[in-house]
Parts: C-alpha cells; sequence; structure tokens
C-alpha cells in the first residue's frame, strides 16, 4: 500500500483518495500500480458497488511526476501505468471522480473512464501532452472526439488549452460543477451510496451495455498510444520540454 493513497471501503463503496498535497497530489508509479489493484480487486469484491477517485478538497491530481516518469518509463503494457488503465477501462462497478483543483494529464484523461464525474466550479482540467512533446494517453485519443466532437477535442489537444470545472460541465466532459471544496466530495459520495442501494446485477448489466464496444477500442487504442508516447518520451523534443517543464514547477513544490 502506498502512503500516498488512502484506501477506504465502507457502506459498499471504495474509496480512493490521492493523499500527496506537497507534491498536488502528483502519481508515481507506485500510486498508479496500488489504485489499479485495488480497483480490480473490487470487481470480484460483492460487498463493493461503486468506486470512487478522488483528491483532497483543494487538489485532484497535477498529472504525472514528471521526475518518476522519467526515471523509469514505461516498461511495457505490465507497467503499474497500465495497470491502472486498463483497470478502469475494463471496470464493471461504476467509477465516480471528485475533481477540485487541478486535473492534469492523466488527471483529466481518467476521467473520460469514469461513469459518474462532479468537479469543483473552478477546477482547472488540461492536457498538456502536445505542450510537453508527448501524445494523448489513456485511449483520450478515441474516447474525447467520440464524447466532445472532433473540433473540441482537437482544441483541447492540439493547444493543450485549460478549461475550468464550469466549462467541462457545460461542454459535457463532466456530471456536475459545483461550488469547490467539500461540496464536490459529498455530491460524489452521495451518488456512489445511491449506486450502492441499487440492485447489483442491473447496475453491473446497464453499465456493460452503456459501454458496449467503447472499452475494448479504448483498450485497443491505449496500446497504440502507449507505444507512440514511450517513444517520444525518449526523443530530444520531450526532454526539452519536460526539463523546462520541471525547471518551472520548482517555486511551487519548493
Amino acid at each position: 500500500m502506498s502512503e500516498h493513497l488512502l484506501i477506504d471501503r465502507s457502506e459498499g463503496v471504495l474509496t480512493l483518495t490521492l493523499n500527496r498535497a506537497d507534491k498536488k497530489n502528483a502519481l508515481t508509479r507506485d500510486m498508479y500500480g496500488v489504485m489499479g489493484e485495488a480497483i480490480n480487486a473490487a470487481q470480484d469484491d460483492a460487498s463493493i458497488r461503486a468506486v470512487v477517485i478522488q483528491g483532497s478538497t483543494e487538489c485532484f491530481t497535477s498529472g504525472n511526476d514528471v521526475a518518476d516518469f522519467i526515471k523509469n518509463e514505461r516498461s511495457g503494457t505490465d507497467s503499474p501505468v497500465y495497470v491502472f488503465l486498463k483497470a478502469i477501462c475494463h471496470a464493471s462497478k461504476p467509477l465516480i471522480a471528485a475533481v477540485n483543483g487541478p486535473a492534469v494529464g492523466i488527471g483529466t484523461t481518467m476521467l473520460l473512464h469514469c461513469d459518474l464525474i462532479y468537479a469543483a466550479e473552478n477546477a482547472r482540467l488540461k492536457m498538456p501532452f502536445v505542450n510537453l512533446g508527448l501524445c494523448p494517453e489513456a485511449g483520450s485519443s478515441f474516447l474525447l472526439p467520440r464524447l466532445l466532437g472532433h473540433p473540441r477535442a482537437a482544441e483541447l489537444l492540439l493547444l493543450g488549452e485549460e478549461i475550468s470545472g464550469s466549462r467541462a460541465a457545460e461542454i459535457g466532459l463532466v456530471n456536475q460543477a459545483l461550488p469547490a471544496g467539500e461540496a464536490v466530495l459529498q455530491a460524489a459520495r452521495k451518488a456512489a451510496l445511491r449506486i450502492a442501494e441499487q440492485p447489483p446485477g442491473s447496475v453491473r448489466l446497464t453499465k456493460q451495455l452503456i459501454r458496449a464496444g467503447i472499452s475494448r477500442t479504448a483498450d485497443e487504442v491505449m496500446e497504440t498510444e502507449g507505444q507512440h508516447f514511450a517513444q517520444l518520451l525518449g526523443g530530444a523534443e520531450a526532454r526539452e520540454a519536460l526539463t523546462a517543464f520541471m525547471e518551472k514547477r520548482k517555486p511551487v513544490f519548493a
């Protein structure tokens, strides 16, 4: 278990809380692995009816821990990163996200695999892959255009611009924008508890029907994205962009 991830199982809900405030909940390989294993285990646990992924009242996640990521890189589709990505892609039980503050990179793309998403009005969603010399991941190059249409997906992925939680709700990227803080966490918890009270077989089948074909295609796209991502990560463009990014980030984490 990672000290940077709090795990709670109560009232039929598995809650995963990112707990690395000093690094704005930046994700390490260890955190990915623990989250992936917990979500996979929940699929065969009859006592768990829904899964909530959340950060604090101030921050969801600033994305990958760049230093950790560069040091370890992606070792293939059996790496902790992919264990997590495949877990959220194929989860048979509802996934619910509560987003406060920044949701950068994977912090936004993981939401595309969630069934219900509650975000703070002032949450900051951003997918700066191109800005960092990289390409989309987590199946987002397939899921985002499907959800928002090509023009909006291209705008978010090619320009890498930040949008607020309110804007995300307006374009259909999240279910609801709420006042920042506890209201977001409470909304996600309330939805999870409501799902936990529903007939489990009906819930599972309904999610299966909703996502029929989507998860399979997203999985295939993730494989392709992952290969390109790894190649780009080892290239000069990404190294230069990521080094500059880390230099700018130092004062934030000091």
